[in-house]
């Protein structure tokens, strides 16, 4: 049984991830743990009177909370009606972070599902700093899906590499997973500069990754360009990508797809999912 987090703050972003994740994992035996999280003020925990207003602040929101999550589930029920699915609602009043952490370990969670909102005017999605704080500090696989997203089974799934690290077999098993599960095919994509040749650990990488792979259909790409944003995004639309793959520790290499360098906010095509897998 899948066991999956979806954070929401009962915005129309959020109620899409949760559509997604239902649609993407219907033939899925799933527990999925829907939460709300309440944000701690950064001023709590000063003075008693302060102390007394926060107790009473975190049960009237608490309250609220359990309310919407009340309202959310039968939405849930009423469009959603799955067998294999059931579903466990949590309100907390915490920071938001330590309180996806907590959740990861003590469910032990197998998958994240987190909405993102759009950047108005501009060809990408702007994550925002709780996806952009989880995807980064919380051990677990997270699949972002931007609120423009529509549920289309994910035939094609594109993972992009630099071949520099050994792959971990829990990232690729997860990976083999979504692609087996889907019966997508995966497109493993290398960018490099023009003229520039892949080296014996790059190409010793490559190989242990085809011979892994053996069992699902996959194929490797090859693109040449300076910009790496914008040789994905070519790649993604040329391909008709529906899903992308990437291993958080190769955070560093995908920094100009990823990160605007003024702010650190994650940003990509609109309309695709993102896969951040762990080691």
């Amino acid at each position: 049984m899948q066991r999956i987090l979806i954070p929401t703050d009962f915005s129309e972003n959020a109620r899409n991830a949760i559509n997604y994740g239902l649609e993407l994992f219907k033939k899925t035996k799933c527990i999925f743990h829907i939460i709300h999280i309440n944000p701690i003020p950064p001023y709590s925990g000063a003075g008693s009177s302060v102390r007394g207003t926060s107790v009473l602040l975190k049960e009237t929101v608490l309250t609220e909370s359990k309310k919407d999550l009340k309202k959310l589930l039968k939405y849930i029920e009423e469009h959603h009606n799955n067998a294999l699915h059931s579903f466990v609602s949590i309100a907390k009043y915490d920071f938001f972070v330590d309180a996806i952490k907590r959740e990861v370990e003590d469910k032990k969670i197998d998958l994240i599902i987190m909405g993102t909102k759009g950047a108005t005017g501009l060809k990408k999605v702007s994550m925002g700093s709780n996806t952009g704080d989880v995807i980064t500090k919380v051990k677990c696989p997270l699949l972002a899906v931007p609120e423009n997203s529509t549920f289309k089974t994910p035939k094609e799934l594109a993972f992009p590499t630099d071949f520099h690290i050994a792959y971990d077999i829990k990232v690729l098993d997860s990976l083999i997973e979504m692609a087996t599960m889907n019966n997508s095919v995966l497109r493993v994509v290398h960018i490099s500069k023009k003229g520039e040749m892949l080296s014996e650990e790059q190409l010793s990488n490559k190989e242990f990754l085809h011979d892994y792979l053996r069992g699902i259909d996959h194929s490797f790409h090859s693109l040449t360009g300076s910009k790496l944003e914008t040789s994905i995004q070519c790649f993604v639309e040329s391909r008709d990508i529906d899903l992308v793959a990437m291993v958080a520790k190769n955070l560093n290499f995908f920094q100009r797809i990823l990160f605007r360098p003024a702010v650190e906010e994650i940003s990509y095509h609109t309309d695709i999912p993102f896969l951040v897998l762990h080691e």
